[in-house]
């Protein structure tokens, strides 16, 4: 699953299980030590990109910048899913067309890794496999099961023809240089047994029967070699992050051991659009702290420092490929990794372990000095060019702000809970499991019996209230009482399984109990995660009764799919139903459960990401133009948010942010959806909000800072011919740079000399150049990007003889 696996903000490692058939026909292939692309071994950084969790509009422009970002390659999983919603039934349009999302990648220079799977975890809707296939009779899920794999053999054949068909495997003089079966089964590998095995064994024969001349791979947790990280966000939970200073060291790492392929998941996260996010409880945003944010942005310094490392080991591919390491200790934590090619190249990884100490080591009769937990990369074994510490890119500083555009013409209308028992339900003794009914036609499947209450009660002559007892398989459940919520109750991601317990309001005579089950994604990882339950599947007891409990389970009960509004497709701007919407000021209306509400609204000028501002509401999902932006669930995140270090061994709970915040807010809205005027906001909350406070808001880069001391690696200097003068050494230089439309406006902070504090907290040190602000405005205000170089000539030297740093914050506003 991703998450024991690639969802470590770090590195997929694949065990390359495959080789061509005929070698001689195979332009890629592979030794011990790297891919071989057209005879050549190369060292890789790829990134995963899934097209479905972006719009075909942002597809070009994130491609774009990870080549900028020093990528070579894109990585995507296929979603069978999405692109066979029925047997035999396909769709490859829009945010689907996984042909266009190619040729757009080769188009700018750079190769895919087809991840087919079918099977691809990936925190999405029942691990990428379409609902339909669980209920093929006899079937069982990856394992050696002949509809299982007669399904899948025809997905997988079907992918690799139309890959063949539009000349796109490296082979016929397309991008794609691997593809890949199946998907992270060490950890099922177990369970299944030899049945397992006998699965994958034809697993490997079926691809490489499909003669796509280029190798196949299987990507095994067993082999990753660096802990796992998981940086989704589930709802309830903190926002994960890793900091690139400890990404860089993995990757390092990584590389100096002998890897030679580095993909990052994600490079660029995105958003899981409608009821696409699995898990359960993933949220809609899928940002992944990743070097490219959820709507398209680029995040510093993560980019930037990514991409400095991507340099700086491309100049040691030569001796990377051609030899081992030879390792020689530098000290108690320290070592040195030498690479030394026949041709005479040379190329060292210089390694600090301590993880609260620097170290003063001695290489080559030179003088090194290593933060904590880093790695120096010399690749010509003399100068230092990158350090996985030493962050000298920008940080920037993202807000979201209010557009000029406003929601009107509000409408609203509450769903009939008495249409949970009309003429579609499906009325049987005992209760169904949800999936079997909806087959996930619907997140929401009511459950209705009713219930004879005689007068004679005791409860209703000053007794205490009867007490409602329903265990549920998950995930979410809201419960009504003749028509009025009585109370909810939800599940976690580690449980599912929860237990709904309350007093109900019961009256004499007949009364009906309606139990609102809802999902909220299903399951994507696991063994036989498509026998998995959900819903309510009971015990439904009834207690304080004079009889005592009374089990309700075995009654007649009716099964309800889905909402009336649903049915009524009022989210759709092109449908004209009968429903009677509620006009009038949301101010004078009482917020009420299992509501929709509508209201219009213009696209806001700019050219800015938009996002929704939800939280305001409870739970339930929106959509803009008749498209699902997703679920939305104002819940908040539990945690330990007490800080962050890069160094040391990185674990998930290391570093966890926005405790005892909404693990979302703001829901991301495609500019590509939209229309100039009258788009249409239809939403659907099940228990009860403020829709009056919800606001479009835009996404923008408000600040920069950057901090680089004299003495940072600088890659230029690697090519500087007479080593031995100063004044040809290139000096360091901040880089600072808004957004595309945007300027510097200020120069808020800026010191040379021995500055503290971090991006937005900067303060002066004893020694301070008091021309830094000047000099800083005359560079850069006005600018959409500026560089200054880090040098006393630059600056007045304030304390000659010491070691000092240019530290900046600026300003960016939109230009005027």
């Amino acid at each position: 699953m991703e998450a024991i696996s690639d969802s470590k903000w770090f590195l997929l490692v694949c065990m390359w299980v495959f080789l061509c058939i005929q070698l001689i026909q195979c332009s890629v292939i592979y030794d011990k030590k790297a891919l071989i692309i057209n005879g050549q071994r190369r060292i890789l950084f790829s990134g995963s990109i899934h097209y479905p969790r972006s719009t075909p509009q942002m597809w070009e422009g994130l491609i774009q910048k990870a080549k900028d970002g020093g990528l070579d390659a894109i990585d995507t999983y296929v979603f069978w899913n999405l692109h066979e919603p029925s047997p035999g039934k396909y769709n490859f349009e829009g945010r689907y067309d996984l042909v266009q999302f190619i040729k757009l990648v080769q188009k700018a220079g750079l190769y895919v890794h087809l991840r087919i799977g079918p099977y691809i975890c990936a925190e999405w809707n029942f691990g990428g496999f379409p609902v339909w296939l669980k209920f093929v009779p006899g079937v069982s899920f990856r394992t050696d099961n002949e509809p299982f794999k007669t399904a899948m053999q025809r997905f997988t054949q079907k992918i690799v023809q139309m890959m063949k068909n539009e000349k796109l495997f490296e082979s016929q003089g397309g991008p794609i240089i691997i593809s890949q079966i199946e998907n992270e089964y060490g950890h099922e590998s177990k369970a299944f047994g030899p049945p397992g095995y006998a699965y994958l064994t034809w697993a490997a024969k079926m691809a490489i029967a499909t003669d796509t001349g280029v190798p196949w791979v299987m990507c095994k947790e067993d082999d990753a070699p660096d802990p796992v990280i998981n940086t989704f966000t589930e709802f309830a939970g903190p926002i994960q992050q890793r900091p690139v200073e400890d990404l860089a060291f993995a990757v390092s790492r990584f590389i100096q051991k002998g890897g030679s392929f580095v993909n990052y998941y994600m490079y660029h996260g995105g958003t899981n659009f409608g009821r696409t996010a699995g898990g359960p409880f993933i949220t809609t945003s899928y940002d992944y702290d990743a070097p490219i944010d959820e709507y398209g942005l680029i995040r510093q310094p993560k980019y930037g420092h990514l991409k400095e490392l991507h340099k700086a080991i491309k100049l040691c591919e030569l001796a990377l490929l051609s030899a081992d390491p030879a390792e020689t200790s530098l000290g108690t934590y320290a070592k040195a990794q030498v690479f030394s090619s026949e041709s005479g190249g040379c190329a060292a990884f210089l390694s600090n372990y301590n993880p609260t100490s620097a170290a003063r080591v001695t290489f080559n009769s030179m003088h090194y000095s290593l933060p904590p937990w880093s790695i120096s990369i010399l690749p010509d074994c003399k100068n230092v060019v990158f350090n996985t510490a030493t962050v000298g890119v920008q940080t920037s500083q993202k807000q979201m702000l209010p557009t000029n555009s406003k929601l009107f013409s509000w409408e609203t209308f509450n769903e009939d809970i008495s249409s949970a028992d009309d003429d579609s339900t499906i009325t049987v003794v005992g209760l169904l499991e949800q999936l079997n009914v909806t087959r996930d036609t619907s997140d929401y499947l009511w459950y209705s019996t009713r219930v004879d209450i005689s007068s004679s009660e005791s409860f209703l002559h000053g007794g205490q209230h009867p007490t409602l007892f329903v265990q549920s398989t998950g995930h979410a459940m809201h419960v009504f009482i003749n028509g009025h919520l009585s109370g909810s109750a939800f599940g976690t991601r580690e449980d599912r399984r929860f237990t709904f317990t309350g007093d109900v309001n019961l009256q004499a005579g007949s009364n009906i109990i309606s139990l609102l089950s809802i999902a909220v994604g299903l399951p994507n990882n696991g063994p036989h995660f498509e026998t998995w339950s959900t819903g309510v599947l009971g015990p439904v007891v009834l207690h304080g009764l004079d009889e005592g409990k009374k089990d309700l389970s075995w009654q007649k009960w009716s099964h309800q799919v889905g909402l009336k509004g649903e049915a009524m497709n009022l989210v759709s701007p092109n449908v004209v139903s009968n429903i009677d919407w509620t006009k009038g000021s949301l101010f004078s209306q009482k917020q009420q459960p299992l509501a929709w509400y509508k209201a219009y609204f213009d696209a806001p000028e700019g050219d800015e990401p938009l996002a929704l501002d939800m939280s305001s509401m409870g739970k339930g999902q929106v959509w803009i133009n008749g498209q699902s932006i997703g679920r939305y669930w104002t819940v908040y995140a539990k945690g330990n948010c007490s800080g962050c270090s890069y160094s040391g061994t990185f674990r998930t709970p290391k570093c966890q942010f926005g405790c005892d915040q909404p693990t979302q807010r703001w829901y991301h809205v495609p500019r590509s959806w939209l229309k100039p005027t009258q788009n249409l906001l239809v939403l659907f909350e099940e228990l009860g909000g403020d829709a009056s406070k919800i606001s479009l808001m835009k996404r923008y880069v408000a600040a920069v800072c950057a901090e680089v001391s004299e003495h940072h690696p600088n890659i230029k200097n690697l090519h500087t011919e007479n080593q031995e003068r100063p004044d040809e050494i290139r000096k360091p230089k901040v880089h600072l740079h808004c957004a595309s439309g945007q300027s510097i406006s200020a120069i808020k902070f800026a010191s040379f000399g021995t500055p503290s504090g971090t991006c937005g907290n900067f303060e002066k040190g004893n020694c301070h150049a008091p021309n830094s602000q000047a000099v800083l405005e005359k560079k850069c205000i006005g600018q959409e990007k500026c560089s200054v170089a880090v040098s006393s000539s630059n600056f007045a030297d304030p304390c000659p003889n010491m070691s000092k740093k240019l530290s900046v914050e600026a300003v960016c506003a939109p230009n005027v």
